[in-house]
């Protein structure tokens, strides 16, 4: 029963990445004033899976002197740990309960790390390697903050079952309790998915595409899949650990696609940071806030108990 309600799950999550996909092109059309994809079926509705097809058909090229195996590997490495990712998702007839759920999902997003950079470095192209390095120092640096600031949520429910956070959020949320500490999670979310503002491993004028510069075909779209499945699956998590993480309603859907229209809506406003300013804010602003809110958080339930 696991391993279909698993797979649905994971066909679901293809479906809505191609949708996210139409949305931020759509989102981002509006923000610029015009219309968007709206020729290829009804208000451009068939528009991703056109671009699916027309992606996975094209001719696979790769550079004469990458390191071959590394190189083809890396990104099918990237698509099978988004999808290990999904294993968290809170099935609420107990199918399957994962006890350890907050654990698992650091150590996934730790190893996200050596996807990006064996793409980077197996490919032999500077652009791709310094696109590759950047994301990297990018991604630790983020996961620090964002692991205390889990933590400090942790503390309140005394466990790492992400199905928890249903039952000690049913009168209040955890939004509301620490607000400072969620616009510091989505900031790390934001830099976590190597979006903008944050998106230093794709800077135009001097990286072109970053890490993922000599892909095409097949390994840039599992790229491309698996980057938009961590951003939905981002959404996810901000919405069980802060925003209530009521499954019984649709609104805990609702407010998901609001979170994934947030990821879009400030790639559309916000230029991107200088990459010293995005180190600054981490080490300088993010990492002694939420340490802070760690003690705060430890004292009061030190004095409470």
């Amino acid at each position: 029963m696991f391993l279909i309600s698993y797979v649905l799950t994971l066909i679901c999550v293809l479906i809505a990445v191609a949708f996210t996909t139409l949305l931020e092109r759509k989102v981002l059309g509006y923000i610029q004033l015009r219309k968007g994809p709206n020729k290829v079926g009804f208000m451009g509705l068939l528009q991703p899976f056109s671009d699916g097809i027309k992606l996975f058909f094209k001719e696979q090229t790769y550079p004469y002197y990458s390191n071959f195996i590394i190189y083809y590997v890396s990104p099918v490495f990237m698509l099978v740990l988004s999808f290990v990712l999904w294993v968290l998702f809170p099935f609420f007839m107990n199918v399957y309960n994962f006890s350890l759920g907050a654990l698992f999902f650091l150590c996934c997003t730790g190893m996200g790390v050596y996807g990006v950079l064996l793409s980077g470095w197996s490919s032999n192209s500077n652009y791709a390697l310094l696109g590759g390095i950047r994301s990297v120092a990018q991604t630790i640096s983020y996961e620090v903050s964002m692991a205390l600031i889990l933590i400090c949520l942790l503390i309140f429910i005394f466990s790492f079952n992400l199905l928890d956070f249903m039952k000690y959020q049913e009168y209040v949320w955890f939004v509301i309790l620490s607000f400072p500490l969620f616009f510091c999670w989505f900031s790390s979310c934001l830099a976590e998915t190597n979006r903008s503002p944050f998106d230093f491993a794709e800077g135009e004028s001097e990286l072109v595409s970053g890490f993922n510069v000599e892909y095409s075909s097949g390994g840039f779209a599992f790229i491309f899949l698996s980057e938009y499945m961590n951003i939905i699956f981002m959404s996810l998590l901000s919405c069980l650990v802060f925003l209530g993480c009521n499954l019984h309603s649709l609104t805990f859907f609702l407010k998901l696609t609001f979170l994934v229209f947030m990821f879009i809506w400030v790639r559309g406003t916000l230029p991107r940071y200088r990459y010293d300013k995005l180190m600054y804010l981490t080490w300088k602003m993010f990492l002694p806030l939420s340490l802070n809110y760690l003690l705060f958080f430890g004292g009061v339930l030190l004095l409470v108990i």
